[in-house]
C-alpha cells in the first residue's frame, strides 16, 4: 500500500492567470492546428472531438461539427454498412474518428468496413476501453498498428505518465486520458479507482510529448473555460460528452414532462446502455454509468459558438495567439471558488 500526498488537480481547483498581451481582439486567435503523427501523416482541424457515446456521437453531430472544423467519434453501434457510407463521403475530411473496442467482434467489423471505404485517406481510429491498464490491451495496439501503418490510432482510457508512454510505443498517435471525470459515469463511486483530471492531464502531456506523441483529454468539462484549461495543462485534443447530449444532434431520445422536454444521456457503462446493446449486466460485474434526463436545448451550432468564443478569449488573455501556444502562456492559480453563486439557487434564468 502507498499513499501520494502531493496535491492534485481538477479543473474546478483552479483559475487561469492573466497575462499582458499584443492581442487586439478575439478574431486574431487561430484555434486550428496542424499535427504532425509519429506514422509521419499530417491533419489540421479545431482538436475539439464530440466524445463516441451513441446520444453524443452521431451522424448528425458529425455533420453540425464538420461545418465548424471539429470533428466527432461515432459510437461503435452503427451498422457496418452506415459507417462505410460515412466514411466513403466528402465529410470525412474533417477528420472524424471510427471508434471501436478490443473484441474479436469489433476487430471483424472494422475489417469489413476498412475493406470497402471508398477514401483517399485511411480512417482514422478511436480504440476506446474502460481501462486501459490491461497488458492485452497494449497487445491489441501493438498488433493493430501493425495492421494499419498509416491510420492516425488514438487509444484509452488512461490517467498516468507510465501507461502513457506503454501506449505510444505500442503504436498510438494519441492517448486518450480520463477515468471517472465524465458526468454520467459512476466508476470513481463503483471501483475507488480514479485521478483528478487536470493533474492527470499535465503528467500525460509531459510524458507524450517527450515521445513526439499527444494526447486527448477526455471527460470532466462542464463549462466552457474547462477546455481552456484542459489545453492550458497541455491537451492536444479534447473529448467532451455531457456538454453536447442537450442538443438535437445528439440522438438521445426525446421525453416529453408538461411543457418541458428532455433528452436521455447515459453512461456507455450504464445498465442502460448494456440492456441497449449487450443484453442486460453481466452477472460478473456492475454497471458504471448513469441514466439522466437533461433539458432539450434545440440545435447544437449556439454551443459551438460559446465554446469556440470563450477559448479565443482564453487565449487573448494570456497573450496566445494560436491554440497551440496556449500551454506556454499558462500559469494556473489554485483557488477555492470558481464564481459568484449569488443568484444560483434562489434566481430563474431569463
Amino acid at each position: 500500500m502507498n499513499i501520494e500526498s502531493d496535491v492534485k488537480y481538477d479543473f474546478q481547483d483552479v483559475l487561469i492567470r492573466p497575462k499582458r498581451s499584443t492581442l487586439s481582439s478575439r478574431k486574431d486567435v487561430v484555434l486550428e492546428r496542424e499535427f504532425k503523427f509519429r506514422n509521419g501523416r499530417k491533419s489540421s482541424w479545431v482538436p475539439i472531438i464530440a466524445a463516441n457515446m451513441d446520444t453524443v456521437g452521431t451522424l448528425e453531430m458529425a455533420k453540425a461539427f464538420h461545418e465548424n472544423q471539429l470533428s466527432v467519434a461515432l459510437h461503435k453501434h452503427y451498422p457496418a454498412e452506415i459507417l462505410t457510407k460515412f466514411f466513403s463521403s466528402s465529410i470525412n475530411t474533417a477528420a472524424h474518428w471510427y471508434s471501436m473496442g478490443i473484441s474479436q467482434r469489433d476487430l471483424e467489423k472494422f475489417n469489413l468496413v476498412k475493406s470497402k471505404v471508398d477514401c483517399s485517406l485511411p480512417l482514422n481510429i478511436c480504440i476506446d476501453v474502460a481501462n486501459g491498464y490491461q497488458e492485452s490491451f497494449v497487445h491489441f495496439i501493438k498488433e493493430f498498428r501493425d495492421e494499419n501503418p498509416d491510420s492516425v490510432i488514438m487509444a484509452g482510457n488512461i490517467v498516468t505518465g507510465e501507461m502513457t508512454e506503454a501506449l505510444l510505443l505500442a503504436g498510438a498517435d494519441i492517448v486518450k486520458v480520463g477515468i471517472g471525470p465524465g458526468s454520467v459515469c459512476t466508476t470513481r463511486l463503483q471501483t475507488g479507482v480514479g485521478y483528478p483530471q487536470l493533474s492527470a492531464i499535465i503528467e500525460c502531456a509531459d510524458a507524450a510529448h517527450g515521445l513526439k506523441g499527444y494526447i486527448c483529454a477526455d471527460g470532466g468539462i462542464k463549462v466552457p473555460g474547462d477546455f481552456g484549461k484542459a489545453f492550458g495543462g497541455g491537451a492536444d485534443f479534447c473529448m467532451a460528452g455531457g456538454l453536447f447530449a442537450s442538443y438535437d444532434e445528439s440522438g438521445g431520445e426525446l421525453i416529453q414532462e408538461g411543457d418541458r422536454s428532455y433528452r436521455k444521456y447515459y453512461g456507455m457503462s450504464s445498465e442502460e446502455a448494456m440492456s441497449k446493446y449487450s443484453g442486460g449486466v453481466a452477472h460478473y460485474r456492475s454497471a458504471e454509468g448513469r441514466l439522466v434526463l437533461v433539458p432539450n436545448k434545440g440545435p447544437v451550432e449556439q454551443a459551438i459558438k460559446d465554446i469556440l468564443g470563450g477559448l479565443r478569449s482564453t487565449c487573448t488573455y494570456v497573450g496566445a495567439e494560436r491554440l497551440k501556444e496556449l500551454s506556454k502562456r499558462t500559469t494556473f492559480v489554485r483557488v477555492m471558488r470558481q464564481h459568484n453563486e449569488m443568484f444560483n439557487k434562489n434566481s430563474k434564468e431569463a
